[in-house]
């Protein structure tokens, strides 16, 4: 399936995996790759930019295909020099890069003297466009059904695509409620060139994350999450568990942020993936969930995804359109 994605980042498949914290790390991001989709490192769970390359280097072991690292630039509640991340990334030969959270203009000129490919993630289209303006290779655009941030517009994935492509030239990738064939089939209707997946990857054999995390995935339904921190403005969405509904509650009720503070940090979410407890802390995940029933390597996934939406195209599409008008 060549898109102008594919062309543009040189992989076999229009598949992309979301940079994800705790989550984008080597032994993930290099199946990814040597399955022929785009893997994505994700910067700050390695804040040092010496533990970053010495990541870099070893996704090298695993694949010699292309791969990228995600640089979100968000306030934290740790000291990040996204500064010397940004070099490290660059100084280390990646030459893809996502970024997020912050608009990348300020450092178009840095990335294009070094030859880096910029696929910024935006939730809106109106953000979209702007990062267009500024030069970027790519957009990925998060639909309100996706983990993590969803923006605070709520536009879900089958319009905010559509709208998005009816307006940019440059390649959009599909991302929010994402899981298999029908997704990606859909997201190439809408005018997408690929489709960025989260929730889907977190619940490969290769994700570095506990079993019974997994397990907890395939157990729940489109309905089990939470979005945390409505009120100000900087929605996340969430696994449903006791910890996200107690701090859903406290902000509902007019809290601030230093109320759930302690239910919240990103301690508490990184003991949820490393000690297999769902409900230790707050975790991100997406709707899509519900659409997640296996835990396949991501060979198998990538293999299926493709494989079907083939069929979907020559089969089903195709029967349907041949098929006779009823009298």
């Amino acid at each position: 399936m060549r898109t102008r994605f594919t062309e543009a980042f040189g992989v076999t498949h229009p598949i992309m995996q979301g940079g994800m914290q705790w989550v984008g790390k080597a032994e993930l991001v290099g199946a990814v790759a040597e399955a022929g989709g785009l893997g994505m490192l994700t910067a700050l769970t390695f804040p040092d930019p010496e533990l970053l390359a010495a990541e870099i280097r070893k996704v090298r072991e695993h694949t010699d295909n292309p791969f990228g690292v995600n640089l979100t630039i968000l306030p934290s509640m740790r000291t990040v020099n996204h500064d010397e991340l940004r070099h490290a990334i660059v100084d280390s030969g990646v030459r893809v890069i996502e970024t997020a959270g912050a608009n990348p203009g300020p450092y178009m000129d840095y990335f294009n003297a070094h030859g880096v490919k910029i696929i910024h993630k935006c939730t809106s289209v109106r953000h979209a466009l702007k990062a267009q303006a500024v030069g970027v290779t790519a957009v990925s655009i998060d639909g309100f059904e996706c983990a993590g941030h969803p923006g605070e517009d709520d536009v879900p994935g089958l319009v905010l695509i559509p709208a998005a492509t009816a307006q940019l030239e440059i390649p959009v990738i599909a991302a929010g409620g994402i899981a298999d064939a029908r997704g990606l089939v859909a997201a190439l209707a809408l005018g997408a060139e690929g489709v960025n997946m989260g929730t889907r990857f977190l619940c490969t054999q290769e994700s570095p994350i506990h079993h019974r995390v997994k397990e907890a995935i395939v157990a729940s339904s489109e309905r089990d999450t939470e979005l945390l921190f409505r009120p100000l403005q900087n929605t996340s969405r969430v696994h449903s568990n006791a910890v996200a509904r107690e701090a859903v509650a406290i902000m509902a009720d007019g809290g601030r942020f230093e109320d759930v503070q302690h239910l919240v940090n990103g301690i508490r979410g990184r003991t949820v993936y490393e000690n297999g407890d769902p409900e230790a802390g707050v975790w991100s995940v997406g709707m899509v969930q519900g659409l997640i029933d296996d835990i396949p390597t991501c060979a198998d996934l990538l293999d299926r995804i493709t494989r079907d939406a083939v069929a979907l195209l020559d089969e089903r599409l195709s029967a349907m359109r041949q098929a006779p008008v009823p009298a």
